[in-house]
């Protein structure tokens, strides 16, 4: 173990995280004093024993949203206003760099030098280009005759709950978080009870930028306790979900027994991406295929998980595939040069060995992989698999597994292909490689997928749009777009004669 990683090591030992709720303003304990034990991955110990909220901490954390949205301190402040405190919460995340990027390794098991360099830099800046954009958004003049004046404004919806996922805590979170509170809207959070401790600090971070007490709440918990109860309260104006689809119509369900409320979905995917017997460069494609689908130990909604590669480079393009996997094994976490960490849990685990037996059964071939591994005694991991000719009608090809495992499909030509790309009910990204522009131009548009990648993969930015179509959701997170999904359009009718 590297001097570095020991002193990680030591900061882990030493953590002492904020674990109770955070309502208008103060961490709380849930109202019914229950807690559970948030543990790690990396090797399966607690970090900390979690404030349990429940429907009456739902209650509370909506109500003090709704006070300080009709107060106006934050909904009537002005952008500029808005955009000066955001900067600040954004620059405190970054000098709480270390402290942010150790709770998101630690909490999910995902490596050290991700957080560092990837999920809480990212978050910052989410909030930064948000911050920014808030105060450069005009209204509108409609084009009514010249004996009225007609503007057309948009005006935060009131109290938006956000329902964010555990595989990138922090990141997902400023997703939700920043447009919300950039057009002065209250949230109330409720994060994975997997890992709850990033959004907790986030919302002592905020707290001490000057956010206003009640515009920002945080309901650790589980979803039949506390994520059911915020999808069917009548003082919300909007749900923002990431996760399962399973989970996401539920949601719509919860809306609609309710008060009608918004519900945008960011939901699963089984992502393909085409290699044409023309792609310009096998290793480069190789290495997006392996990095596309085992970063993160494969838990991203927008994996890689689909191969679908023409065949007469089927075999020479698996193969690279196959080495490429060797070089991403998982590690401890902890480690900085840990490139793959570990799967979120036991349960997970053993769900994603169950999908690689039941290929197998069904017909798919084993290149690489298909074990657990055991870089950390305790923990969660497993090697990156990459199953070959699988067959079409197969569970792993249109079913989310959710980790480091790739599925091989061959095509004929490229307009097989396409079809073999879309026949799953997801739709959230997919990516093809060819080097004729017309090709890769004709492919793009008959995918059917919220984001197609042209000879690269998961490439992207806070200013494009992600989301996905089909079964994968709908509503956008990211780009000016977002904003649109935490307002709400209002025409004020002046009468000039």
């Amino acid at each position: 173990m590297t001097a570095v990683a020991a002193s990680w090591h030591e900061l882990a030992s030493a953590l002492r995280p904020r674990a109770q709720a955070f309502i208008d303003g103060a961490f709380v304990p849930a109202a019914s004093g229950a807690t559970y034990a948030d543990a790690s991955p990396r090797d399966g110990r607690a970090i900390a024993d979690v404030a349990r909220c429940g429907a009456e901490d739902v209650e509370r954390a909506v109500a003090a949203g709704r006070a300080a949205f009709e107060a106006g301190d934050w909904s009537q402040a002005a952008p500029r206003e808005r955009r000066a405190l955001l900067l600040r919460l954004a620059g405190l995340m970054e000098e709480r760099l270390d402290e942010l990027a150790l709770l998101e390794s630690v909490d999910v098991g995902k490596p050290i030098g991700d957080a560092l360099r990837v999920d809480v830099p990212n978050a910052a800046a989410c909030l930064r280009w948000y911050a920014e954009a808030v105060d450069k958004l005009y209204g509108e003049v409609a084009p009514t005759g010249r004996d009225a004046l007609a503007l057309v404004e948009r005006e935060p919806l009131g109290v938006i709950g956000a329902v964010v996922p555990w595989n990138y805590p922090l990141i997902i979170t400023a997703w939700k978080l920043a447009p919300a509170l950039a057009t002065g809207n209250s949230v109330v959070l409720k994060p994975a009870e997997q890992s709850p401790l990033s959004a907790l600090a986030l919302a002592e971070l905020a707290a001490e930028a000057g956010l206003p007490d009640g515009v920002l709440n945080v309901v650790p918990g589980f979803g039949p306790e506390a994520g059911e109860p915020l999808g069917r309260h009548p003082g919300v104006d909007k749900i923002a979900f990431t996760g399962s689809v399973e989970v996401g119509r539920r949601f719509q369900v919860y809306a609609g027994e309710s008060n009608g409320k918004q519900v945008s979905l960011e939901l699963g995917g089984k992502s393909p991406q085409i290699v044409l017997a023309d792609a310009p460069d096998l290793d480069a494609a190789a290495s997006a295929i392996a990095w596309g689908i085992f970063y993160n130990a494969g838990q991203t909604c927008h994996a890689g998980s689909r191969l679908v590669v023409e065949r007469p480079i089927r075999e020479e393009l698996v193969a690279r595939v196959v080495a490429a996997a060797a070089e991403l094994e998982p590690a401890d976490p902890l480690d900085p040069s840990a490139t793959v960490g570990a799967v979120i849990g036991e349960a997970p685990l053993e769900r994603v060995l169950e999908h690689v037996a039941h290929a197998r059964e069904q017909g798919a071939v084993l290149a690489c992989g298909g074990a657990r591994a055991d870089p950390v005694p305790g923990g969660s991991y497993m090697a990156p698999t990459v199953l070959d000719a699988v067959p079409p009608h197969a569970a792993l090809v249109h079913e989310e597994v959710f980790g480091p495992v790739l599925a091989v499909q061959e095509a004929a030509d490229a307009e097989d292909a396409v079809r073999l790309a879309n026949a799953t009910e997801y739709g959230l990204a997919a990516a093809v490689w060819t080097r004729e522009v017309a090709t890769a131009g004709r492919v793009a548009r008959q995918l059917r997928a919220g984001t197609v990648w042209v000879n690269t993969y998961d490439a992207g930015d806070v200013s494009t749009p992600f989301g996905g179509m089909k079964a994968s959701g709908h509503g956008r997170d990211r780009s000016l777009h977002a904003l649109e999904h935490c307002t709400q359009l209002k025409t004020t009718w002046i009468a000039l004669t």
